[in-house]
């Protein structure tokens, strides 16, 4: 879809005033696009108002953890890693449909810590309009902390914050989509360390094959893997498909299989009851 350059540059002056307006600012920071580019601009805007915060727990890959550094470092964006313990949480553990509100309230608890012991104004993380139309209840915690959504209120989508970002000169403007790890396991089974890192081992060893958008997905003992479509081919050849055997079979699955829809972001969703995936307000 071509974007017009007009409207773009009006959300983006959107976006920098309502920032402005929030006076100090912490900013959510996992180095995802959103999230890297609502930091970078935060910084343009407000200089050395503005701190992004990375919450460091097991369910963060230490690849993601590794490029969100190396990209504030890149762009001079005052960064602090923090510990989260949503691990500690028996609901976040017990992974039903609303894990991701428990994730988010812990995050957002601790950064309000931060915020009124360090005398910031507001918290802000990056969530955009496409985010309304999935199923996300890490929003439900972000209402009740107060926490701004500056992209969302500057009316900003994916692809235009993409586009904002390539046009700035930022290389994650084309970085793949990657959610958090606890993602990747099935609804109903228990979030643990160990699961967590057998998923993180087996997309590092994917991505070592040199595939770009892909997901492994948990489910006891199968192990699903999705592949995007563009790259699915090179994944249904024998060779490669062997090689996902000895990989997966290796971190403990009985069977392993390719997801022949391909990947796409929150498929464990569909495993969710209707009613838990209608939005509230």
């Amino acid at each position: 879809m071509q974007l017009s350059d007009a409207h773009l540059r009006q959300k983006d002056s959107a976006l920098r005033t309502e920032l402005r307006r929030l006076g100090r600012v912490l900013v959510a920071y996992s180095g995802g696009v959103d999230s890297a580019y609502l930091a970078w601009v935060t910084r343009q805007e407000l200089g050395n108002d503005m701190l992004a915060v990375i919450a460091d727990s097991p369910s963060l890959a230490r690849t993601q953890l590794a490029d969100a550094l190396a990209f504030a470092k890149e762009q001079e964006i005052p960064v602090e890693v923090t510990a989260t313990a949503e691990l500690g949480r028996a609901e976040y553990v017990r992974n039903d449909g609303q894990r991701c509100f428990h994730c988010k309230d812990e995050l957002f608890t601790v950064m309000e810590e931060i915020r009124a012991a360090r005398g910031f104004d507001a918290i802000v993380y990056g969530v955009n309009l496409d985010d309304q139309r999935d199923f996300r209840p890490g929003q439900q915690a972000a209402r009740e902390h107060q926490v701004a959504a500056p992209l969302l209120a500057a009316g900003l989508t994916k692809q235009e914050i993409r586009e904002l970002a390539r046009r700035a000169g930022l290389r994650i403007w084309d970085k793949p989509a990657s959610a958090c790890l606890s993602s990747r396991i099935e609804y109903g089974r228990p979030v643990t360390p160990e699961a967590l890192t057998v998923v993180e081992q087996g997309e590092d060893a994917i991505r070592a094959l040199g595939f770009r958008q892909f997901r492994v997905r948990h489910h006891g003992e199968i192990v699903r893997i999705e592949i995007a479509q563009e790259e699915l081919e090179r994944a249904l050849d024998p060779a490669m498909a062997a090689e996902f055997t000895r990989i997966f079979k290796g971190l403990g699955f009985k069977f392993v299989t390719l997801d022949l829809e391909g990947f796409r972001s929150g498929s464990m969703n569909s495993l969710l009851p209707a009613e838990q995936l209608r939005r509230v307000g």
